[in-house]
């Protein structure tokens, strides 16, 4: 993966500017997600379980599924596990079931009504615009993340759950006290996924996210305001990353993460005991096993 798009100097979008805001590992535990996080040199923060208001009295109701967060100057990672049997606690064990690993990008907007409107009219099948929170450990008074979503059908995009947002309360997700990492870790920078058909995925991709896909020497580009998504065929994955088996497709494999010193990152990575290997313009990194399958590309 080469270096995305990085102009952008700000974490949330403004006007249509569109951002790949996060990836999501499923995972079973994440009391050992977390602890696979920090000895690869990310700073996680608390569980939290998140909750979405009663539509009648207000009250939280479980979502099905709570989160830890590493977050960077730039974007985060979530890692997800089930907390009740609802619709999205059972898609993250249906999709537990193919491999634990990535199964969800979520792309900032600025209005996550209107790009709700505008992939409708796209011709994609669409659930309700949702209003979620989740509770936020602040170091002091409660507090609370707030988001609005827009979600797509079951099935209209294969490679996982992709979904765009819009953050009401940026103050509470990037609290600067998380924002500094072991390891440098300062942006999210892109996600690489196998599809099986790198044309047919980049024509979806182009119209959920509005931006035109380029061809490049493995597949498809989409260059985001900020980040970038690779669609590759699984010839061309393993091509690129051949210590990352695919297990089937479509395949969330790799994503990549700017770090300040490329040199400092590796030593870290030295002592978790992690496979790396140096590339032409990047470091590897296959996650620990208790982030699932595939692996991060770290670049300065």
């Amino acid at each position: 993966m080469q270096g995305a798009k990085s102009a952008v100097d700000r974490q949330l979008p403004i006007g249509d500017e569109i951002f790949l805001d996060h990836v999501g590992h499923f995972v079973r535990d994440p009391e050992a997600a977390s602890r696979a996080l920090a000895r690869a040199g990310f700073a996680p923060t608390p569980v939290s379980v998140q909750v979405n208001p009663d539509p009648a009295d207000g009250a939280p109701q479980l979502t099905g599924t709570g989160n830890v967060t590493a977050m960077f100057s730039h974007g985060y990672i979530e890692v997800l596990f089930k907390t009740a049997d609802t619709p999205l606690g059972r898609e993250l064990n249906s999709r537990l079931a193919r491999h634990g690993g990535v199964h969800l990008a979520a792309f900032a907007v600025a209005d996550a009504a209107a790009a709700h409107r505008r992939l409708a009219a796209q011709g994609f099948r669409v659930q309700p615009l949702r209003e979620m929170q989740r509770p936020v450990d602040t170091g002091g008074a409660a507090g609370t993340a707030a988001f609005t979503l827009a979600r797509l059908a079951p099935g209209e995009m294969p490679e996982g759950r992709i979904q765009i947002l819009t953050h009401r309360t940026e103050s509470m997700v990037w609290q600067p006290r998380w924002l500094s990492h072991p390891n440098g870790a300062r942006a999210l920078t892109g996600i690489v996924l196998a599809v099986a058909d790198p044309d047919e995925a980049a024509g979806r991709f182009a119209r959920f996210t509005g931006r035109a896909a380029t061809t490049t020497s493995l597949g498809r580009t989409l260059e985001l305001d900020r980040g970038r998504v690779d669609l590759v065929s699984a010839d061309a994955f393993a091509q690129m990353l051949p210590e990352i088996p695919v297990p089937s497709l479509p395949f969330a494999g790799a994503y990549g993460i700017r770090v300040r010193s490329l040199a400092a990152l590796e030593e870290v990575l030295r002592r978790a005991a992690l496979t790396t290997r140096r590339r032409e313009r990047d470091l590897l990194a296959i996650f620990p096993a208790e982030l699932g399958q595939g692996a991060w590309l770290f670049t300065e």
